[in-house]
């Protein structure tokens, strides 16, 4: 391996990894605003059911 071999293998490392990384970030933003989501519909029942 040469050198040129090292630095495209770690380069495709660091794109690798920040591309899982940005899927985790993703996958977690999606589950916070499902989250939210049921929050406020819970949030709206309840309002809804102390009306007269």
């Amino acid at each position: 391996m040469n050198v040129n071999d090292i630095v495209a293998e770690r380069i495709e490392q660091a794109r690798v990894k920040a591309e899982q990384k940005k899927r985790r970030r993703a996958a977690l933003a999606e589950a916070r605003q499902h989250g939210l989501q049921a929050r406020h519909t819970a949030k709206l029942r309840r309002w809804a059911k102390d009306q007269p």
